[in-house]
């Protein structure tokens, strides 16, 4: 699966969940970081650094979407593979 479209996917099924996703540039000063899961004002967000490259971000976000319950959601075949790797 293409990255761009794996990327457009994984944000739409994070906002199917109310998860907010954000696009910030996280500064590179002294952390190599590409974002993740947190928890602002109650809520769930994911923040995504959008400087980086389209893999990271979606390695990024299946990574954030692991830890919630899949397992009533339809996700696409191709899509679920990727959440389901170790």
């Amino acid at each position: 699966m293409d990255d761009h479209i794996a990327l457009d996917q994984l944000e739409a099924l994070a906002c199917s969940l109310g998860i907010e996703v954000r696009h910030e540039r996280i500064p590179q000063d002294d952390v190599a970081i590409a974002g993740g899961l947190c928890r602002l004002k109650g809520k769930n967000v994911i923040v995504l650094d959008a400087r980086a490259a389209a893999r990271d971000r979606v390695r990024t976000l299946v990574q954030a979407l692991k830890p919630f319950d899949l397992s009533n959601v339809y996700i696409r075949p191709a899509l679920r593979e990727l959440l389901e790797k170790p």
